[in-house]
């Protein structure tokens, strides 16, 4: 019997992601371990692999097809002995809705007011109902439910007239019954989607991938549910740039060779003030603040698809050394798409360094669900006074952005303090 392949959920939280790209095509012979397509999640693309050995017969869902659920078929493979014949007589249990590259077409767009009241009424008969059942994906069950929409009043657009999300999001966009019915004329011509027919210049529109769409939507997340402060301090880092030249001139040749950044201090730094400040290694809940036993870091990469956080595990256990060939990796990972979720999810603090485009300061956005981001500027040259004469200095201004709820403003001023002095005696972080 041919076996149905299904979309994996290659992360705990993910529900839907783009297939990208098949590896194989129709009619090639498929083994165990063997790379079927390439799968693009919500932070990096993936390597889909095979677990059962036969012959791919039949591919469901094109590549480039982008909100395709998890454990939705996207392929069939026949069995040993099987052939294509097989497939005529084989339903998938469960048949894609998102084969196509383009959604299926909105019966009404920006319907007329005589016609938008009915629009949902009318699409009751046509409701698969087996007595007082709706058929509707869970996900559109649960968006309607946000939503206050009923779902015996929305035509399904799915396999059998079953609801799902994007029924949901017209349903969301049409005019409510309890709308007034007067003022038609004014009503006909409702105001566009922010960013759609307002755009009156010649312009280019870049599709939004899911990467770029998760990070949009867990920053405003971020700006709208958090209560952010900011503390900003000055650390000299002339001593720091002396020992950086001392360590990277002792590098060996070829195997063990290394080149330490500021940013290597920067994470060096902020582990260790995390060890020794565990109330800002935190999260808030509702129930108590989370206080995490290890200090992994999240460092801040920029990517084509966007910001993404790369972590370094238990960075207060490790050299100077062993970070920056860390971050090198991780980072070589994030713009290839080729993260694994265990390399980016989780962490307990972010550092985000704009130092290398000359940014001299900046107050950076927090990393749900942390507590703390440290915005790190560029290491420049600034007067400063010393014993009450004028002098030069090289200057790094770093920012603080914390989370009031679990960070409270006393212990962000200590925990700047306590960076503060590590960066500006580099040697006590060697001991």
């Amino acid at each position: 019997m041919p076996i149905p392949l299904l979309m994996p959920a290659l992360s705990p939280t993910m529900t839907e992601g783009t297939l990208a790209k098949w590896i194989k095509k129709e009619g090639d012979e498929v083994k165990s371990g063997d790379i079927l397509a390439e799968i693009e999640t919500d932070k990096a693309t993936m390597e889909f692999e095979a677990v059962d050995e036969g012959v791919l017969g039949k591919i469901l869902v094109e590549s480039g097809t982008e909100g395709v659920k998890v454990n939705q078929p996207i392929a069939v493979l026949l069995e040993e002995g099987e052939d294509a014949a097989a497939l005529e007589s084989y339903t998938p249990a469960e048949p894609s809705t998102s084969a196509a590259p383009s959604p299926k077409p909105v019966e009404a767009p920006q319907p007329e007011p005589a016609a938008a009241a009915p629009a949902q009424t009318a699409a009751k008969p046509a409701e698969p109902v087996k007595g007082d059942r709706i058929f509707a994906s869970p996900l559109a069950r649960r968006l309607a439910r946000q939503e206050g929409l009923d779902l015996a009043a929305i035509a399904g657009s799915g396999p059998h007239g079953r609801i799902v999300k994007r029924d949901i999001e017209e349903a969301r966009k049409a005019p409510r019954p309890a709308a007034s019915p007067e003022a038609p004329q004014a009503a006909a011509a409702p105001a566009p989607a922010a960013g759609a027919a307002q755009i009156q210049a010649p312009h280019t529109a870049v599709p939004n991938n899911n990467v770029r769409k998760v990070i949009a939507r867990r920053l405003l997340e971020s700006k709208v549910t958090i209560p952010h402060y900011y503390l900003t301090i000055d650390c000299e880092v002339d001593e720091l740039l002396k020992i950086r030249a001392q360590l990277n001139a002792r590098s060996p040749e070829g195997e063990g060779a290394y080149k330490i950044s500021v940013n290597d201090f920067v994470i060096r730094a902020v582990a260790l003030t995390l060890r020794r400040m565990p109330r800002a290694n935190s999260t808030w809940s509702e129930e108590a603040i989370l206080q995490y036993e290890d200090v992994d870091v999240n460092v801040a990469v920029a990517t084509e698809n966007g910001l993404l956080t790369p972590i370094v595990r238990k960075a207060d256990t490790k050299g100077l050394a062993a970070i920056s060939a860390e971050v090198k990796a991780l980072a070589v990972k994030a713009r290839a798409g080729k993260l694994t979720p265990e390399e980016y999810q989780g962490g307990g603090f972010t550092i985000s360094n704009l130092g290398m485009y000359g940014v001299k300061d900046f107050a950076a956005i927090i990393n749900p669900p942390q507590s703390g981001i440290l915005a790190v500027g560029a290491a420049e040259q600034r007067p400063v006074v010393k014993d009450g004469a004028l002098a030069v200095a090289t200057v790094m201004s770093c920012t603080l952005s914390a989370d009031h709820r679990s960070l409270d403003g006393a212990v962000g001023a200590e925990f700047m303090a306590a960076f503060k002095k590590l960066i500006e005696d580099p040697l006590s972080m060697l001991l």
